[in-house]
Order: C-alpha cells, then structure tokens, then sequence
C-alpha cells in the first residue's frame, strides 16, 4: 500500500498503546506508510509527547494501566480540538462505543483489526479535513526561536535568521518534533525525499550550516538570545532539545 505521496510534512500520529505486540505493530507499520509516529504505553505519557509535540492523528487504547481511556480522550481533545482521534479498543459493547464517540473520538476500530483497515479509515479521515486544519500549529516555539512555517520566517528574540530553503526544512521538521530523537532516514525522506540516492552527507552539511547560522545570529546585548541546541545521536540521527540549558 503506497505511502502518501505529497511533498506536505508527514502527519504527526501518536499511538497510545500499553500492548507492547499491537504498539510495536503499529508503530512499524505507521512509520513505513510515511507516518511521523511516537508510540506511548501509558495515558499520562500519551499527555505528554502530545504537549511536546502537538499532534495530527492520535490512536487512543481505552484499557490503559495508568488511566481511562475516556478521560484520556476527553483532555487530548480539550486540549487539541483539531487532532484526529481514534479509539482502539478491545470492549465491543455499544456502551463502550457510544462513550467514546462521546468523549471526542472521530472513529472507533474495535481490536482485532488488520493495519490495511485502519490506514483505510485514516486515508478517508485526513482527505475530509477542511482546508486550514491544524494551522494554527505551524508556529512552533521552542526557548528563544520561534520557527512560522507559513510565513517562512525563522526568529531568534527579535532578530531574523536568515536561512537557505533546506536549513528551514530541516529546522521545521526538527522543531515539530522538539524534544524526540528523528532518525537520519526520516530527515532525508521529509526534508529531500524518499527516493533521494545522493550522499546522506548532505544532511550532515546542512546540519552543521544550520547551527552556525543559529549561533551567529544569537543578538549581543546583556541577556542574549539563545538558540535551542541540536544534539547529535550516534548511529540514529538528531534531537532538538526543547529546554534551554
């Protein structure tokens, strides 16, 4: 089944799962459909990737060991009113499904089902978003930089970064997962494309341009500016860190 092909930055999809058999499935799955996916085995720890990184899709498991699923549900949405939100569950009583959809879900898939299914259900799910879903996430602020996605405009404090097309591209993708490591196969595949056959050498330059142009740009003054570090993980790919130090 064909990942999706536009040029769009990968959805962002949060799978909250405890079963470790149906998490990893999913997870592996996802991600080689083009799917930008972080797999959570607890409520509390599906909070917070969603605070860190605000999601597009989250797949939701009811019988969690920390916490109901239907509480889970009803914060993600008051929280992100525009995510897409499926329940993934094992009850199967009307009640159960009547509650969910109650408590904010868009869809309901009652376990066992087949990854063919539910890619189906998100395909149909995500062409049906009306125009300008999500926008207002395409401003991200992580420390001092502030990233405008739609403006194309990078900040540091007050002082614009000027950055080439693909330092931009690299830093978005970076920064809309701030705090969780990307590997160096989905920076190439979002910021070049899936099909590039070129040296991933290109990556590394870039990288490193990319930090300089940040750390040149910090202001001098008193109490400068200061740019979210881009941490290098050996063997997997890069991390942006999401706290100042």
């Amino acid at each position: 089944m064909p990942a999706p092909q536009d040029r769009s930055p990968a959805p962002v999809l949060l799978v909250i799962e405890d079963d470790d058999t149906i998490g990893r499935h999913l997870d592996t799955g996802l991600r080689a459909q083009g799917y930008a996916t972080t797999w959570c085995r607890t409520g509390s720890g599906g909070l917070a990737a969603a605070r860190a990184t605000p999601p597009d899709v989250v797949l939701l498991d009811l019988g969690l060991p920390d916490a109901d699923g239907i509480d889970i549900a009803r914060e993600l949405r008051s929280r992100h009113p525009y995510l897409l939100l499926v329940i993934l569950t094992a009850r199967s009583e009307e009640i159960d499904v009547i509650a969910g959809l109650d408590a904010g879900a868009d869809d309901y898939l009652v376990k066992p089902f087949t990854l063919s299914v539910l890619l189906a259900r998100l395909r149909a799910h995500l062409r049906r978003l009306p125009a300008g879903h999500g926008e207002r996430e395409t401003t991200y602020r992580i420390g001092d930089l502030t990233l405008d996605t739609r403006a194309h405009k990078c900040l540091l404090g007050d002082v614009e970064v000027p950055l080439r097309p693909k330092e931009f591209d690299l830093l978005a993708v970076l920064a809309r997962h701030a705090g969780a490591a990307v590997s160096r196969e989905d920076l190439m595949a979002q910021v070049w494309d899936e099909n590039w056959f070129g040296p991933t050498k290109t990556l590394d330059v870039t990288l490193a341009s990319l930090r300089r142009r940040l750390q040149q740009s910090a202001p001098d003054s008193r109490q400068p500016a200061q740019a979210p570090s881009i941490t290098t993980l050996r063997g997997y790919g890069y991390r942006l860190e999401n706290e100042r130090r």
